[in-house]
């Protein structure tokens, strides 16, 4: 008699943290704000202008959720009108690394990538 196969897991399921990872650096802000501040310490207003193209609202939920998340540290100086810097901690050190490759790699590889979507789309139409 043959016995059934049991399903194997999925690799989301096998790795329990993977899903929560790939939700954190999706995010196009997240990533954004992690690379510019693995440049050194940054004001807001620094962020904001270096990351470019992001509201005041998005910026601020972005640097908290980093901040919740423990990437990300804020520093605020007891001076009027206040000054508040952000700083990457020691683990938004180790996750900058990884996504400095990344940008790296697409400065290398994206025009592949384009010249990949370009004959794709026209072997399409054919």
């Amino acid at each position: 008699m043959h016995k059934p196969e049991t399903p194997t897991s999925n690799l989301l399921d096998s790795h329990p943290y993977l899903r929560q990872t790939l939700d954190l650096v999706a995010d196009k802000w997240i990533v954004a704000a992690l690379y510019v501040l693995s440049h050194g310490t940054k004001r807001y207003s620094e962020l904001q202008r270096e990351i470019g193209d992001i509201s005041q609202r998005m910026l601020t939920r972005t640097l908290r959720d980093l901040e919740r998340n423990g990437l990300i540290e804020r520093q605020v100086y007891p001076v009027i009108p206040a000054r508040v810097e952000y700083s990457l901690t020691p683990l938004g050190q180790t996750l900058s690394q990884v996504l400095k490759s990344l940008c790296e790699w697409s400065k290398v590889n994206f025009q592949d990538v384009e010249a990949a979507r370009n004959q794709y789309d026209g072997a399409e139409l054919d």
